[in-house]
C-alpha cells in the first residue's frame, strides 16, 4: 500500500500483558512495525511483561518498556516471574509503571491487546486518565478468545463488559466475522457492536531479502510457538520419524524460549542420532524460516496462523485444547475451509501423524481457499489508526 498520509509527531502506545508465550508480543510488534513502515513521523512504544522482549529486533521509531513479569500457573493463579516479592507488590509496580509511562509519553492513541482492563485490572486507571484527556483508546482482540461460555464467565468475573462500553472508542477483532464471531453469546449491547471492526488477519512479510539462512533446504518447519505447552507435539513428530521410513524430508525444530531446559536438552540429544533433524532453541528470523519451508507442523496459535496464510504454506495443526480451546476452534474451522490439515485430539498418536506428514506438501495451499478479505488486517488497522489520529490532528505533538 502506498503511503498517503503523514503522521508527523504522532505517538501510539501499545499495552501487552504477556504472561505466557510470545503471541501477544509478536502481534503488537507486527502492528508497530507496519505503522512505522508506512507512515513517517509516527512513534510507537510497547509496554510488555514479556521476559524475552529484549531478544527481539525493533525498527526505528519503535521501542519498548519492560514491566516486571508475571506468569500464570497451571491452576490458574498468577505469581511473580523474576522478582522474589509477592504478587500484589509486583502488580502495584506494573500498574505504576504503565500509568507513569502513559502520562510522560502522552500518546495520541492507546491500543490494549486482548485484556480489556489489563492483567488483574492494571490498565483501568490509565484508560480513565487518557479518556479524561480525550485520547483515543482501542481494544484489539484476536479472532478467537475462547469458547463463548468460558469467555462469558471470565469476562463476567473481570467486569470486562462495562469497560468495552465506557473505556474504549473502538474494538478491533483481528479476524473475519465469516470465519468466527468471538463475541457470539455474550449479549453485547448494540453500542458495543457499533464500534467493533473486523479487520481481517494481520498479514506478515519477510523483510530480510538479503539474509541467507544457514539451513539446508528443503525442510519441514516444526514450531510450538513459545514452547512451554508444545513439548508433546514436538515429541510426536520425533516419534513419527523414528517409526516410519517413508518420512525423508529434513525437519527444523524451533523449540521456543519457554520450553523447559530438560526438554530442550532431551530433544537435542535425540536429534544427534537423526541426520534429518535440526533443533534450535529460538530463531529471530521466523518469517524467513517459514517462507523457505516446504510446509509446517505447528500448534496453530494466532500469529502462526497469520504466517501460514501470509506465506501460503501447507500446514498440519496439532492444537492445544487446555486451558483454552482457542487453538482447537481455530484449527477445526480452518480445516473445514481446507486451509490446513488438522490432527484431532483423539488421534494424538504418531500412527495418525505419519500419513499427514507424508502428504503434507501435496495438500492444497491456503491461498486456494482464502475467504474474501482474509489477509486485509494490516490495511484495515492502518486505516483505523489514521482515522483516529487525524480526528485528533489539532492536538498533535509539537516538534521537540
Amino acid at each position: 500500500m502506498v503511503e498517503t498520509t503523514r503522521l508527523d509527531n504522532a505517538r501510539v502506545l501499545i499495552y501487552s500483558h504477556d504472561t505466557f508465550g510470545l503471541g501477544h508480543l509478536r502481534r503488537c510488534r507486527a502492528i508497530a512495525h507496519e505503522l512505522v513502515g508506512r507512515y513517517k513521523g509516527i512513534s510507537v512504544l510497547i509496554l510488555s511483561g514479556s521476559p524475552v522482549i529484549g531478544s527481539f529486533e525493533f525498527r526505528a521509531r519503535v521501542d519498548f518498556v519492560r514491566i516486571p513479569g508475571v506468569i500464570k500457573l497451571k491452576d490458574g493463579r498468577y505469581t511473580s516471574l523474576g522478582l522474589h516479592i509477592n504478587l500484589d507488590q509486583t502488580m502495584a509496580i506494573r500498574e505504576a509503571i504503565i500509568l507513569k509511562t502513559a502520562e510522560v509519553f502522552d500518546p495520541d492513541l492507546f491500543i490494549v491487546d486482548k485484556e480489556p482492563l489489563g492483567l488483574k485490572g492494571e490498565v483501568r486507571e490509565t484508560l480513565r486518565m487518557l479518556r479524561g484527556k480525550g485520547i483515543k483508546t482501542v481494544l484489539g482482540e484476536r479472532d478467537i478468545i475462547d469458547e463463548s461460555r468460558s469467555l462469558q464467565r471470565e469476562w463476567g468475573m473481570k467486569a470486562a463488559l462495562p469497560a468495552l462500553k465506557d473505556l474504549y472508542d473502538e474494538i478491533w477483532v483481528y479476524g473475519l466475522e465469516s470465519f468466527y464471531e468471538p463475541f457470539k453469546g455474550l449479549g453485547l449491547e448494540p453500542d458495543i457492536y457499533s464500534k467493533t471492526f473486523f479487520t481481517g488477519y494481520l498479514k506478515r512479510s519477510s523483510i530480510d531479502d538479503v539474509v541467507k539462512l544457514d539451513i539446508e533446504e528443503p525442510y519441514i518447519l516444526v514450531t510450538p510457538g513459545g514452547g512451554k505447552d508444545g513439548e508433546e507435539m514436538v515429541e510426536l513428530v520425533f516419534e513419527a520419524y523414528q517409526n516410519s521410513r517413508e518420512l525423508t524430508t529434513a525437519v527444523v525444530f524451533i523449540l521456543g524460549p519457554f520450553m523447559s531446559e530438560d526438554k530442550r536438552d532431551y530433544f537435542k540429544s535425540l536429534s544427534e542420532s537423526l541426520e534429518l533433524f535440526t533443533v534450535l532453541d529460538y530463531h529471530n528470523r521466523m518469517e524467513l524460516l517459514i517462507e523457505n519451508a516446504q510446509g509446517l507442523v505447528t500448534m496453530g496459535g494466532y500469529n502462526t496462523f497469520c504466517e501460514i496464510l501470509s506465506f501460503n504454506k501447507p500446514t498440519i495443526i496439532i492444537p492445544r485444547y487446555e486451558p483454552r480451546t482457542e487453538q482447537l476452534i481455530r484449527a477445526r474451522r480452518a480445516a473445514e475451509l481446507s486451509l490446513v490439515t488438522m490432527l484431532e485430539p483423539e488421534n494424538f498418536n504418531y500412527q495418525s501423524l505419519i500419513p499427514l506428514i507424508r502428504n503434507l506438501c501435496s495438500q492444497p495451499n491456503p491461498h486456494d481457499n482464502l475467504l474474501p478479505g482474509m489477509l486485509d488486517g494490516m490495511n484495515q488497522v492502518c486505516d483505523r489508526v489514521v482515522a483516529l489520529l487525524t480526528s485528533n490532528a489539532g492536538d498533535s505533538h509539537d516538534d521537540q
